[in-house]
């Protein structure tokens, strides 16, 4: 019966820095989704409507950057960097590589969704004489990102989880944090059981949201 109080105890002594790390994990994957989710709408029309020559560059970009494992691209952006002369701070550069990680999938599923719009929605879209960008802000898109939303969440879980590789060049996340306290206290079921328990609260508010989303734009049909 003694064990509970003392295991208590000392998640609260450290509940500070179990915080703070809880902190710069949120703040870390909020800035890349919002980056990654813009870079990825752009990334994705330009590989749907650009002619060739203007969209192999970013075709290039997704096919390598995804074909990179995400510990990979981080020590390079990090370390790569710094031989070119370039300082970038450590949660700078777990930005940058989760985000360009991140957008290339974001890209390849708006592209997809983009492209699984029936032909008869643009033509019938042209037939009352919409312009381009009209077709593709009042048509194509909205069904497109409904159809793109569910592994649009499933990517956001996929940074949050990927934000405990960055503390591998130093950003003191959750995981960091945590494993930090464990070399101090020699606790590591109570710790890790709580880092669990705040990573898995934070995937499943992201899962809320998304399915919110998914509910809200439910009524589009074609």
């Amino acid at each position: 019966m003694d064990a509970a109080p003392g295991a208590l105890e000392v998640v609260w002594s450290v509940r500070w820095a179990l915080l703070d790390g809880a902190r710069v994990t949120v703040q870390l994957a909020l800035a890349v989704i919002l980056i990654s989710t813009v870079l990825g709408l752009v990334f994705g029309l330009v590989l749907a409507y650009l002619p060739l020559i203007l969209r192999w560059p970013v075709r290039l970009f997704v096919d390598v950057v995804r074909g990179i494992p995400v510990l990979v691209l981080i020590l390079f952006t990090f370390y790569g960097l710094a031989i070119l002369k370039l300082k970038i701070a450590p949660f700078t550069a777990g930005v940058v590589a989760l985000s360009a990680f991140a957008a290339a999938h974001v890209a390849e599923t708006l592209r997809g969704a983009v492209q699984s719009i029936p032909v008869g929605q643009t033509e019938a879209a042209k037939a009352i004489g919409l312009t381009f960008a009209q077709r593709l802000l009042w048509v194509i898109l909205p069904q497109a990102i409904r159809r793109a939303l569910p592994p649009w969440i499933n990517t956001t879980a996929e940074i949050v989880k990927g934000t405990t590789l960055v503390s591998i060049i130093g950003v003191v996340e959750l995981l960091l944090a945590t494993q930090q306290a464990v070399a101090r206290t020699y606790m590591p079921l109570e710790l890790y059981g709580t880092a669990f328990v705040i990573y898995f609260v934070v995937c499943f508010a992201i899962a809320q949201v998304g399915a919110a989303l998914e509910r809200r734009s439910a009524h589009l049909r074609y």
